[in-house]
């Protein structure tokens, strides 16, 4: 079971996910141990959803057994995957009043393009609940279906900025989180507030920041720059070509989209990507910074 703890101890405070963390945890049961977990953060708007499918049809090229796993109260990471808005897990437990045993697979796990597993988890409605409590039901749902036992990749893709413990809960199953992000202001200030996250789950956990994704961006110079000056690495650039649009509109992956030059070219990035973190990352030391410090880093003259 997942465990919400409303007020830290001084015990918390010394040994937990930071001075005054109030986390969602994790039940050791709980964890994803035989497949490679990945999570996927970064601004809200930057196209990890884009990212997230994409990727999981380069490792299903690859052969891998990939599962895709929204974590969004709006549901739509998988519908360029699934060609419509599946039902969340939240929605089908709802229907059952949370007796998860009345579940079947079909409930709440949607095949994809080329295979694609997919699962929604949804949300709780606005302003209540806790989005790690979700996240935690939506994980218990597929171990008690052994729906892990046959998958080789897990990819979560999370909401927006990271705000609370709650939505970093997919960081307790992840080995590795790869960040999305754009040559700009705020997109390179979020990514810095998910590197402390990270950092913080890592005290207690596995997770290990992977790398950066670079997306919807003709250069990279801002985003190399804070690389270099806080420890990350970028695994991949993804230039801001029309026909990433064009496929969300056509609710379609990019490899299913007709081929063009430049199309080509995204779509191998997105295969070598692939390649790369199937292979393995090195795990990133990385050390964000303060507020005002990334505020006087970042700049145009």
């Amino acid at each position: 079971m997942t465990t919400l703890y409303r007020h830290p101890t001084l015990k918390d405070r010394a040994t937990g996910d930071g001075e005054g963390s109030v986390q969602v945890h994790l039940d050791p049961s709980s964890q994803i141990e035989t497949a490679k977990v990945f999570a996927v953060y970064g601004k809200g708007g930057i196209g990890k959803s884009t990212t997230s499918s994409n990727l999981s049809v380069a490792f299903s090229r690859l052969g891998k057994r990939v599962l895709q796993i929204g974590c969004d109260p709006k549901h739509d990471s998988t519908f360029t995957l699934t060609k419509r808005l599946i039902p969340t897990v939240i929605d089908v437990l709802e229907t059952v009043n949370f007796h998860s045993e009345e579940l079947r697979v079909e409930d709440f796990v949607f095949e994809g393009y080329n295979g694609v597993m997919c699962v929604e988890a949804g949300g709780p409605p606005a302003g209540t609940g806790c989005g790690g409590y979700v996240v935690g039901q939506t994980v218990k749902l597929l171990k008690e279906h052994h729906l892990l036992d046959d998958t080789d990749v897990v990819i979560f893709d999370v909401l927006g900025d990271v705000v609370c413990g709650g939505f970093a809960a997919p960081l307790q199953h992840a080995e590795r989180a790869v960040i999305v992000t754009a040559n700009d202001f705020d997109s390179i200030f979020a990514m810095n507030r998910i590197v402390a996250a990270i950092k913080a789950k890592s005290k207690n956990y596995d997770v290990r920041v992977g790398g950066i994704i670079a997306n919807r961006s003709a250069g990279t110079d801002e985003i190399d720059r804070f690389a270099a000056a806080t420890g990350l690495k970028r695994l991949a650039h993804f230039r801001d070509v029309d026909a990433i649009r064009r496929s969300r509109l056509k609710k379609s992956t990019m490899f299913e989209m007709d081929d063009t030059p430049e199309l080509a070219a995204v779509k191998a990035e997105y295969m070598q990507l692939a390649e790369t973190l199937w292979a393995g990352t090195e795990p990133l030391n990385a050390q964000p910074m303060k507020d005002r410090e990334i505020f006087d880093f970042l700049g145009y003259e």
